[in-house]
């Protein structure tokens, strides 16, 4: 694995249109990933995004909880109907009394891939090499944690709303 970079992968049984929708529309995305947006996801516009413990999975809700409440500021870099969402944040920022906004941000790319009746979801973050030294292999890895955990998320919630 790069110092710099986190690459994470996962086949979804779903439409391409209905995937979109989960990673794009902000609320959607919010209920999996596990995070209460101020605004929707536009292009050359930030929201606020304050953790709120996802309602996909009992466990991962358990594991966010002690960071309820904590804000960032995601920088939403772009915005390709049914192709790719990319987003800049402060990876891992959830030390409490902890100024991240003067620190370099990361990347982070969602790209669809569609193929017969499944898309291929690829999550790249990257970046971390100008994160400070004494936060960057820390947030690389809880950040590498967290993106796993993710990918099940996403691949949950569209389940679930398939049966709703």
């Amino acid at each position: 694995m790069s110092n710099d970079r986190i690459e994470k992968e996962v086949v979804l049984r779903a439409p391409l249109e209905r995937v979109w929708r989960a990673i794009s529309d902000a609320d959607e995305f919010g209920l999996w990933f596990g995070v209460r947006f101020d605004g929707p996801f536009v292009a050359g516009t930030s929201v606020i995004g304050v953790i709120s413990p996802t309602t996909v999975d009992e466990d991962v809700a358990r594991a966010q909880e002690p960071h309820a409440g904590k804000s960032d500021t995601w920088q939403i870099v772009a915005v390709e109907p049914q192709q790719r969402l990319a987003f800049r944040w402060h990876p891992y920022a959830v030390e409490s009394g902890t100024d991240y906004s003067q620190e370099p941000t990361t990347l982070v790319e969602f790209t669809l891939t569609e193929t017969n009746d499944r898309v291929l979801l690829r999550i790249v973050e990257s970046g971390f090499d100008k994160i400070p030294a004494e936060r960057r292999a820390s947030a690389l890895e809880h950040n590498g944690e967290g993106w796993a955990a993710q990918t099940e998320l996403v691949r949950k919630y569209l389940a679930l709303s398939e049966k709703v």
